[in-house]
């Protein structure tokens, strides 16, 4: 299977707060659409420092990372990120990996949204057995 690729949203989960209580306008919210390597492998997402620089998501944390190439690097861990894919949306951390790096969408938002890789289309979908509802399974 080749590289699949997914257009999400990002949008900070904070500003999405202060907008419900009416601190900031929802033009105030700061989003932005990217295109992500939906990444089995990776357990997080992964987001570039760029993306980090204009979304301003809290940070909570330092972890030691290790990339697909080896490389052991330091990171910070971010929170209140709110993903956003087609009628799907989950809340989450994620890793800002150095630079211009590529995001990387990981297991646990894939299966909090209940998506699926499609094989044959090597596209991103919706879990066809529940197209309207996620389904989390406990």
């Amino acid at each position: 299977m080749g590289m699949v690729y997914a257009e999400i949203e990002l949008i900070n989960g904070d500003d999405l707060a202060f907008m419900r209580r009416n601190v900031i306008g929802e033009d105030e919210v700061k989003r932005m659409n990217i295109s992500a390597l939906v990444d089995t492998g990776s357990i997080m997402l992964c987001i570039n420092e760029n993306i980090q620089e204009y979304l301003k998501f809290p940070v909570v944390e330092t972890k030691r990372v290790q990339l697909a190439n080896g490389q052991i690097v330091e990171c910070l861990v971010v929170t209140n990120v709110e993903i956003r894919f087609k009628n799907r949306s989950t809340t989450c951390r994620a890793i800002v990996l150095p630079d211009d790096s590529e995001p990387l969408l990981g297991a646990i938002p894939l299966e909090d949204m209940d998506v699926l890789i499609h094989p044959q289309t090597q596209q991103l979908i919706v879990n066809p057995d529940y197209p309207d509802l996620a389904l989390t399974r406990i």
